[in-house]
């Protein structure tokens, strides 16, 4: 008999691998829990959008996404480095995300939204600001919105109401 195989801890790459998750991660929720707290609506994974992005405040067109560091390629050119294993296939991976992202950013910014990107250590580690950087993108579009608003000229500031308050138009009996 020959020696014994040693077995790797842990389960195999492949398992690994079915391990990871798409959606409702915990830097995802984390962060919907705080924003649901502040008052902030949303839908998530919201599929209707290219991308689908974690985070959707349909009701002011940002689109939220919440990046995992290694996937999206944080540090790219450094990180690139350390990977020991199938180097080509990882490169060729984590470049196609990164491309893909910067389609999908660019496809929502074409439909109007706001698009805002969190890395998860962000996320971890500074999540008052996430939040910040959320509601001043909410104020922002509130601002566009107010500010795309003009008056027309026979406007008098009265909404459809007669100038002396009264609620009924002149006339009408």
């Amino acid at each position: 008999m020959g020696k014994p195989r040693t077995r790797r801890a842990g389960p195999r790459p492949p398992l690994d691998m079915a391990r990871v998750k798409g959606s409702d991660t915990k830097i995802e929720t984390r962060l919907r829990k705080l924003l649901w707290r502040e008052g902030i609506r949303y839908r998530k994974n919201y599929r209707l959008l290219p991308g689908t992005p974690d985070i959707a405040i349909t009701s002011h067109k940002i689109a939220v996404f919440c990046d995992g560091e290694f996937w999206h390629g944080k540090d790219w050119e450094t990180r690139r480095l350390s990977i020991r294993r199938n180097l080509d296939f990882w490169t060729a991976k984590i470049e196609r995300n990164m491309s893909r992202d910067r389609e999908t950013e660019r496809l929502l910014r074409g439909l109007g939204w706001q698009v805002l990107r969190f890395w998860g250590t962000d996320i971890q580690k500074n999540i008052s600001t996430c939040i910040d950087e959320v509601k001043e993108a909410i104020f922002k579009a509130k601002t566009a919105k107010l500010s795309a608003w003009e008056p027309s000229p026979d406007d008098d500031g009265c909404h459809g109401r007669p100038p002396d308050g009264s609620q009924k138009a002149p006339g009408s009996g």
